[in-house]
């Protein structure tokens, strides 16, 4: 019999500037610093109950960037407790002229894509509960998520 485990634990993830990387994670997504490191590696979490679900990794000034044609990490995507959540990251990401972004249409969930000081690549997103997911969602798309980013939220489809 195969084990299956419970849910994914922590990432880690390198990057160039330790400093600069915990003020993003910490400020901008609002996760907690739960130990350090020093000069070394950070460990982050969004919930006060957790060891940690990030840890970064400082690898210095000239390390080499992600690429898109290497194996490795395409995304990490942070759950939002509610749409309004979401709408505030959407907020965050408009008014800063230097960060772009583009948003998935999952069907049962919404996304927004963008990327660390690093370019590492980040999804927030918000999941309706399944019994509110419009017919034909899946995890490939198959239906348009029922809620408005901007604005006043839809009711979702029974």
């Amino acid at each position: 019999m195969a084990s299956t485990p419970r849910q994914l634990g922590h990432l880690v993830i390198k990057v160039r500037d330790l400093k600069r990387s915990e003020r993003f994670y910490t400020e901008f997504m609002g996760l907690s610093v739960t130990g350090r490191i020093p000069d070394k590696m950070v460990f982050m979490s969004a919930h006060p109950d957790s060891s940690h679900e990030l840890g970064i990794v400082g690898l210095g000034d000239e390390a080499p960037g992600p690429d898109e044609r290497r194996v490795g990490l395409a995304h990490m995507a942070w759950q939002m407790d509610t749409m309004d959540d979401l709408r505030e990251i959407h907020r965050k990401l408009k008014s800063d002229p230097t960060r772009t972004f583009k948003i998935g249409d999952h069907g049962m969930s919404l996304g927004l894509y963008f990327q660390d000081p690093d370019g590492n690549e980040i999804e927030t997103f918000f999941e309706l509960s399944r019994d509110q997911w419009p017919k034909g969602a899946d995890v490939t798309g198959g239906a348009k998520f029922p809620l408005e980013l901007e604005g006043k939220p839809a009711v979702a489809d029974d």
